[in-house]
Protein backbone atom coordinates (compact mmCIF):
# COMPACT_ATOMS: atom_id res chain seq x y z
CA UNK A 1 0.00 0.00 0.00
CA UNK A 2 1.49 3.30 -1.03
CA UNK A 3 2.04 5.86 1.76
CA UNK A 4 -0.27 8.87 1.69
CA UNK A 5 1.10 11.90 -0.07
CA UNK A 6 1.89 14.81 2.25
CA UNK A 7 1.55 18.43 1.27
CA UNK A 8 4.31 20.93 1.86
CA UNK A 9 3.84 23.30 4.78
CA UNK A 10 5.82 26.03 3.10
CA UNK A 11 3.82 29.04 2.16
CA UNK A 12 3.05 29.19 -1.51
CA UNK A 13 3.91 25.52 -2.26
CA UNK A 14 0.33 24.22 -2.28
CA UNK A 15 -1.48 24.12 -5.57
CA UNK A 16 -5.07 24.37 -4.44
CA UNK A 17 -5.10 27.17 -1.90
CA UNK A 18 -5.82 30.72 -3.03
CA UNK A 19 -2.79 32.91 -3.28
CA UNK A 20 -0.49 29.87 -3.27
CA UNK A 21 1.54 31.18 -6.19
CA UNK A 22 3.35 34.49 -6.11
CA UNK A 23 4.87 36.27 -9.10
CA UNK A 24 7.84 37.16 -6.85
CA UNK A 25 8.58 33.47 -6.09
CA UNK A 26 7.46 31.68 -9.24
CA UNK A 27 10.04 33.41 -11.41
CA UNK A 28 9.50 35.74 -14.30
CA UNK A 29 9.98 39.45 -14.73
CA UNK A 30 8.56 40.56 -11.37
CA UNK A 31 10.73 38.09 -9.50
CA UNK A 32 13.82 39.33 -11.31
CA UNK A 33 12.97 42.93 -10.53
CA UNK A 34 12.35 42.10 -6.87
CA UNK A 35 15.69 40.28 -6.55
CA UNK A 36 17.52 43.13 -8.28
CA UNK A 37 15.86 45.66 -5.96
CA UNK A 38 16.87 43.72 -2.85
CA UNK A 39 20.41 42.98 -3.97
CA UNK A 40 21.54 46.33 -5.34
CA UNK A 41 21.54 50.03 -4.60
CA UNK A 42 18.74 50.57 -7.12
CA UNK A 43 16.48 52.30 -4.58
CA UNK A 44 19.28 54.72 -3.66
CA UNK A 45 19.94 55.68 -7.27
CA UNK A 46 16.26 55.99 -8.10
CA UNK A 47 15.78 58.19 -5.04
CA UNK A 48 18.77 60.31 -6.04
CA UNK A 49 17.38 60.70 -9.56
CA UNK A 50 13.98 61.78 -8.23
CA UNK A 51 15.57 64.32 -5.89
CA UNK A 52 17.78 65.70 -8.66
CA UNK A 53 14.82 65.95 -11.04
CA UNK A 54 12.73 67.71 -8.41
CA UNK A 55 15.55 70.14 -7.68
CA UNK A 56 15.96 71.02 -11.37
CA UNK A 57 12.22 71.55 -11.78
CA UNK A 58 12.13 73.83 -8.75
CA UNK A 59 15.02 75.87 -10.09
CA UNK A 60 13.44 76.17 -13.52
CA UNK A 61 9.76 76.79 -12.80
CA UNK A 62 9.06 77.69 -9.17
CA UNK A 63 8.98 81.31 -8.03
CA UNK A 64 9.14 82.22 -4.34
CA UNK A 65 6.31 83.54 -2.24
CA UNK A 66 6.61 87.34 -2.33
CA UNK A 67 6.12 88.77 1.14
CA UNK A 68 4.97 92.35 1.53
CA UNK A 69 7.69 94.79 2.56
CA UNK A 70 8.21 98.40 3.54
CA UNK A 71 10.70 100.86 2.12
CA UNK A 72 11.39 102.14 5.64
CA UNK A 73 12.55 98.69 6.84
CA UNK A 74 16.30 99.05 7.40
CA UNK A 75 16.75 95.27 7.65
CA UNK A 76 16.31 94.98 3.88
CA UNK A 77 18.05 98.24 2.93
CA UNK A 78 21.62 96.92 2.58
CA UNK A 79 23.50 97.32 -0.72
CA UNK A 80 23.51 94.57 -3.32
CA UNK A 81 26.97 93.03 -3.81
CA UNK A 82 27.49 92.35 -7.51
CA UNK A 83 30.62 90.30 -6.76
CA UNK A 84 30.20 87.63 -4.09
CA UNK A 85 33.02 86.46 -1.85
CA UNK A 86 32.04 82.84 -2.48
CA UNK A 87 30.13 82.60 -5.77
CA UNK A 88 28.07 79.50 -6.54
CA UNK A 89 30.81 77.95 -8.70
CA UNK A 90 33.29 78.23 -5.82
CA UNK A 91 30.74 76.76 -3.43
CA UNK A 92 30.61 73.65 -5.61
CA UNK A 93 34.39 73.40 -5.53
CA UNK A 94 34.67 73.83 -1.77
CA UNK A 95 31.67 71.76 -0.68
CA UNK A 96 31.51 69.03 -3.35
CA UNK A 97 34.65 68.52 -5.40
CA UNK A 98 37.21 68.97 -2.62
CA UNK A 99 35.47 66.52 -0.22
CA UNK A 100 35.03 64.09 -3.12
CA UNK A 101 38.72 64.30 -4.04
CA UNK A 102 39.88 63.87 -0.43
CA UNK A 103 37.72 60.80 0.16
CA UNK A 104 38.74 59.15 -3.10
CA UNK A 105 42.41 59.91 -2.46
CA UNK A 106 42.21 58.45 1.05
CA UNK A 107 40.51 55.30 -0.21
CA UNK A 108 43.07 54.89 -2.97
CA UNK A 109 46.02 55.35 -0.62
CA UNK A 110 44.60 52.84 1.84
CA UNK A 111 43.74 50.41 -0.98
CA UNK A 112 40.13 50.28 0.07
CA UNK A 113 37.71 47.90 -1.66
CA UNK A 114 35.35 49.10 -4.34
CA UNK A 115 32.41 48.98 -1.94
CA UNK A 116 34.04 51.61 0.29
CA UNK A 117 34.67 53.88 -2.70
CA UNK A 118 31.06 53.42 -3.75
CA UNK A 119 29.35 54.27 -0.47
CA UNK A 120 31.73 57.17 0.21
CA UNK A 121 30.68 58.89 -3.01
CA UNK A 122 27.04 57.83 -2.87
CA UNK A 123 26.55 59.07 0.69
CA UNK A 124 28.07 62.45 -0.17
CA UNK A 125 25.98 62.90 -3.31
CA UNK A 126 22.74 62.00 -1.54
CA UNK A 127 23.55 64.43 1.27
CA UNK A 128 24.19 67.22 -1.23
CA UNK A 129 21.12 66.74 -3.42
CA UNK A 130 18.74 66.18 -0.49
CA UNK A 131 20.03 69.30 1.24
CA UNK A 132 19.64 71.38 -1.92
CA UNK A 133 16.14 70.01 -2.52
CA UNK A 134 14.94 70.74 1.02
CA UNK A 135 16.61 74.16 1.07
CA UNK A 136 14.89 75.27 -2.13
CA UNK A 137 11.49 74.03 -0.97
CA UNK A 138 11.80 76.05 2.24
CA UNK A 139 13.21 79.09 0.45
CA UNK A 140 10.33 79.34 -2.01
CA UNK A 141 7.66 78.53 0.56
CA UNK A 142 8.80 81.02 3.20
CA UNK A 143 9.65 83.85 0.81
CA UNK A 144 11.68 85.84 3.31
CA UNK A 145 13.19 89.05 1.87
CA UNK A 146 16.97 89.25 1.65
CA UNK A 147 18.86 92.05 3.43
CA UNK A 148 19.51 93.64 0.00
CA UNK A 149 15.92 93.42 -1.25
CA UNK A 150 15.41 97.16 -1.76
CA UNK A 151 18.56 97.40 -3.86
CA UNK A 152 17.31 94.50 -5.99
CA UNK A 153 13.77 95.84 -6.21
CA UNK A 154 14.56 99.44 -7.22
CA UNK A 155 11.15 100.75 -6.08
CA UNK A 156 9.29 103.26 -8.20
CA UNK A 157 9.78 106.89 -7.11
CA UNK A 158 6.17 107.34 -5.99
CA UNK A 159 6.15 104.25 -3.74
CA UNK A 160 4.93 105.11 -0.20
CA UNK A 161 7.64 104.61 2.42
CA UNK A 162 5.58 103.94 5.53
CA UNK A 163 3.19 101.28 4.27
CA UNK A 164 3.46 97.70 3.09
CA UNK A 165 3.91 97.27 -0.64
CA UNK A 166 4.17 94.29 -2.96
CA UNK A 167 6.50 93.22 -5.73
CA UNK A 168 4.44 95.37 -8.07
CA UNK A 169 6.31 98.40 -6.69
CA UNK A 170 9.63 97.11 -8.08
CA UNK A 171 11.09 98.32 -11.37
CA UNK A 172 13.94 95.80 -11.70
CA UNK A 173 13.61 93.94 -15.02
CA UNK A 174 16.14 91.15 -14.48
CA UNK A 175 13.95 88.23 -13.45
CA UNK A 176 16.41 86.22 -11.35
CA UNK A 177 17.88 89.25 -9.59
CA UNK A 178 14.44 90.43 -8.54
CA UNK A 179 12.77 87.17 -7.54
CA UNK A 180 15.86 85.83 -5.79
CA UNK A 181 15.42 88.69 -3.35
CA UNK A 182 12.69 86.63 -1.63
CA UNK A 183 14.86 83.54 -1.13
CA UNK A 184 16.69 84.50 2.03
CA UNK A 185 15.67 81.73 4.44
CA UNK A 186 17.52 79.45 4.84
CA UNK A 187 20.93 80.15 3.34
CA UNK A 188 21.63 77.80 0.44
CA UNK A 189 25.38 78.35 0.57
CA UNK A 190 25.41 77.50 4.27
CA UNK A 191 23.32 74.35 3.97
CA UNK A 192 25.29 73.22 0.92
CA UNK A 193 28.63 73.86 2.63
CA UNK A 194 27.72 72.04 5.84
CA UNK A 195 26.25 69.13 3.87
CA UNK A 196 29.43 68.52 1.86
CA UNK A 197 32.12 69.62 4.29
CA UNK A 198 30.13 68.21 7.22
CA UNK A 199 30.05 64.83 5.51
CA UNK A 200 33.80 65.08 4.95
CA UNK A 201 34.32 65.87 8.64
CA UNK A 202 32.31 62.78 9.62
CA UNK A 203 34.25 60.66 7.13
CA UNK A 204 37.60 61.83 8.50
CA UNK A 205 36.44 61.27 12.09
CA UNK A 206 35.49 57.73 11.20
CA UNK A 207 38.71 56.97 9.35
CA UNK A 208 40.93 58.41 12.08
CA UNK A 209 38.75 56.79 14.80
CA UNK A 210 38.95 59.77 17.14
CA UNK A 211 35.79 58.68 18.97
CA UNK A 212 36.18 54.93 18.56
CA UNK A 213 35.56 52.45 21.36
CA UNK A 214 37.15 49.00 21.27
CA UNK A 215 36.40 45.81 23.12
CA UNK A 216 38.68 43.27 24.71
CA UNK A 217 38.66 39.82 23.21
CA UNK A 218 38.60 36.36 24.69
CA UNK A 219 36.08 33.57 24.26
CA UNK A 220 33.95 33.08 27.33
CA UNK A 221 35.42 36.09 29.11
CA UNK A 222 33.65 39.26 30.12
CA UNK A 223 34.36 41.87 27.47
CA UNK A 224 35.25 45.26 28.88
CA UNK A 225 34.87 48.57 27.13
CA UNK A 226 38.05 50.56 26.56
CA UNK A 227 38.32 54.02 25.14
CA UNK A 228 40.60 54.53 22.17
CA UNK A 229 41.67 58.14 22.65
CA UNK A 230 42.18 60.14 19.49
CA UNK A 231 45.06 62.61 19.58
CA UNK A 232 44.38 66.33 19.28
CA UNK A 233 46.00 66.73 15.86
CA UNK A 234 43.68 64.18 14.29
CA UNK A 235 40.70 65.78 16.01
CA UNK A 236 41.68 69.21 14.68
CA UNK A 237 42.07 67.73 11.21
CA UNK A 238 38.46 66.57 11.36
CA UNK A 239 37.36 70.07 12.41
CA UNK A 240 38.98 71.80 9.43
CA UNK A 241 36.06 71.09 7.04
CA UNK A 242 33.59 72.49 9.58
CA UNK A 243 35.68 75.65 9.94
CA UNK A 244 35.62 76.02 6.16
CA UNK A 245 31.85 75.60 6.08
CA UNK A 246 31.50 78.21 8.82
CA UNK A 247 33.59 80.71 6.84
CA UNK A 248 31.43 80.17 3.77
CA UNK A 249 28.34 80.83 5.88
CA UNK A 250 29.87 84.00 7.33
CA UNK A 251 30.68 85.27 3.84
CA UNK A 252 26.95 85.30 3.08
CA UNK A 253 26.42 87.79 5.89
CA UNK A 254 29.34 89.89 4.65
CA UNK A 255 27.77 90.04 1.19
CA UNK A 256 24.40 91.04 2.73
CA UNK A 257 22.75 88.04 1.09
CA UNK A 258 21.60 86.66 4.47
CA UNK A 259 21.53 87.45 8.16
CA UNK A 260 22.78 85.32 11.04
CA UNK A 261 19.41 83.60 11.41
CA UNK A 262 19.44 82.47 7.77
CA UNK A 263 22.95 81.04 7.83
CA UNK A 264 22.51 79.38 11.23
CA UNK A 265 19.41 77.48 10.17
CA UNK A 266 20.97 76.66 6.81
CA UNK A 267 24.08 75.28 8.47
CA UNK A 268 22.01 73.21 10.88
CA UNK A 269 19.95 71.81 8.01
CA UNK A 270 23.03 70.84 6.02
CA UNK A 271 24.74 69.25 9.01
CA UNK A 272 21.63 67.26 9.95
CA UNK A 273 21.21 65.87 6.44
CA UNK A 274 24.91 65.04 6.16
CA UNK A 275 24.82 63.08 9.42
CA UNK A 276 21.64 61.28 8.35
CA UNK A 277 23.20 60.32 5.01
CA UNK A 278 26.49 59.29 6.62
CA UNK A 279 24.83 56.97 9.13
CA UNK A 280 22.93 55.17 6.39
CA UNK A 281 26.22 53.75 5.13
CA UNK A 282 28.60 53.92 8.09
CA UNK A 283 28.53 52.82 11.76
CA UNK A 284 28.40 55.35 14.56
CA UNK A 285 31.67 57.17 15.27
CA UNK A 286 32.02 55.43 18.64
CA UNK A 287 32.13 52.02 16.99
CA UNK A 288 35.34 50.03 16.77
CA UNK A 289 34.41 49.50 13.09
CA UNK A 290 33.67 53.14 12.31
CA UNK A 291 36.31 53.11 9.56
CA UNK A 292 34.46 50.35 7.69
CA UNK A 293 31.13 50.93 5.90
CA UNK A 294 28.09 48.74 6.47
CA UNK A 295 27.98 45.65 4.29
CA UNK A 296 26.48 46.13 0.87
CA UNK A 297 23.34 44.46 -0.48
CA UNK A 298 23.45 40.63 -0.67
CA UNK A 299 24.57 40.21 -4.25
CA UNK A 300 25.29 36.52 -3.82
CA UNK A 301 23.21 33.59 -2.72
CA UNK A 302 22.38 30.16 -4.02
CA UNK A 303 19.24 31.37 -5.73
CA UNK A 304 16.82 29.61 -3.41
CA UNK A 305 14.11 31.55 -1.60
CA UNK A 306 15.37 30.48 1.82
CA UNK A 307 18.89 31.72 1.09
CA UNK A 308 17.56 34.97 -0.33
CA UNK A 309 15.40 35.57 2.74
CA UNK A 310 18.33 34.79 5.03
CA UNK A 311 20.55 37.27 3.20
CA UNK A 312 17.81 39.90 3.24
CA UNK A 313 17.40 39.47 6.98
CA UNK A 314 21.10 40.10 7.54
CA UNK A 315 21.43 42.96 5.05
CA UNK A 316 20.99 46.37 6.60
CA UNK A 317 21.68 45.34 10.19
CA UNK A 318 24.00 47.57 12.20
CA UNK A 319 27.51 46.13 12.09
CA UNK A 320 28.91 47.55 15.30
CA UNK A 321 28.59 47.27 19.04
CA UNK A 322 25.03 48.58 18.95
CA UNK A 323 23.98 44.98 18.31
CA UNK A 324 27.14 43.04 19.25
CA UNK A 325 26.79 40.41 16.57
CA UNK A 326 25.37 37.02 17.42
CA UNK A 327 25.61 37.53 21.16
CA UNK A 328 22.51 39.71 21.05
CA UNK A 329 23.94 41.91 23.81
CA UNK A 330 24.53 45.61 23.89
CA UNK A 331 27.08 47.82 25.56
CA UNK A 332 24.68 49.13 28.19
CA UNK A 333 23.94 45.59 29.40
CA UNK A 334 27.63 44.80 29.82
CA UNK A 335 28.37 48.05 31.63
CA UNK A 336 25.61 47.29 34.12
CA UNK A 337 27.17 43.90 34.68
CA UNK A 338 30.53 45.54 35.36
CA UNK A 339 28.89 47.83 37.94
CA UNK A 340 27.60 44.80 39.84
CA UNK A 341 30.96 43.01 39.75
Amino acid sequence: MAPPRTSSIRSGSGSGSPGSSSPYRDGGFLASVARFWRKSYASDYIGFTLLFTGYVLIQAFVEPFHRLFSLSDLRIAYPHAAIERVPLSHAFVYALFIPLAIMLAHNLLTRSPAHKHHVSVLGLLIAMILTSFLTDIIKNTVGRPRPDLLARCVPAPNTPRDSLVSIAACTETRHHTLHDGWRSFPSGHSSFAFAGLGYLSLFLAGQTRIFAHGYGSGLGERRMEKLVRGDLLRALLCLVPLVGATLIAISRCQDYRHDVYDVSVGGLLGWTVSYWSYRRYWPRLGSSRCHEPHAGPPAGGSGSDDDDDDLDARYGRVRDEEERGSLGQNVGFELRDLGRA
